[in-house]
């Protein structure tokens, strides 16, 4: 199927979600558990990630902040992908965009669960913008025929 080669970075974006997630609740779970005990039984009830910013080490943290970060653009890639690979557009330059967005997403987990220094983070993720607005122009030019 012609165009159908750009699902491989899109399957491989949510397949590095997923391993994101293990990593975020490998380290949160047994931060949490250490955490000094309440008298109160209930005084971990309807706890929210913001609570958690208040009693967890940054560190701990930035692995769910990563997480929560690529439910955000990366939800534009995985839109666009699908419509380059249902109008055939999905291989070419195109592919190799969307593996470029992927690398640059999976960096930029990395780096930010780990070092999380801000102006090379923000490089990573501008890169990652580029890459994403050009798949958009590919996607508009082929839809719109422009």
């Amino acid at each position: 199927m012609i165009g159908m080669e750009i699902l491989k970075p899109v399957v491989a974006l949510a397949a590095w979600t997923m391993v994101m997630w293990v990593w975020m609740y490998a380290t949160r779970i047994p931060a949490i558990t250490a955490l000094p005990k309440s008298d109160d039984p209930n005084a971990d009830v309807g706890w929210t990630g913001a609570k958690l910013e208040g009693l967890l080490a940054p560190s701990i943290q930035w692995k769910a902040h990563n997480y929560n970060h690529l439910h955000e653009a990366p939800t534009v890639f995985y839109a666009v992908a699908l419509v380059l690979a249902l109008i055939g557009q999905g291989d070419g330059v195109n592919l190799m965009i969307a593996w470029a967005y992927v690398a640059l997403r999976v960096v930029h987990s990395i780096f930010q669960s780990t070092v999380n220094k801000v102006a090379p983070r923000f490089a990573l993720f501008a890169l990652s913008s580029v890459a994403l607005m050009a798949l958009v122009l590919h996607a508009a030019m082929a839809v719109f025929s422009l």
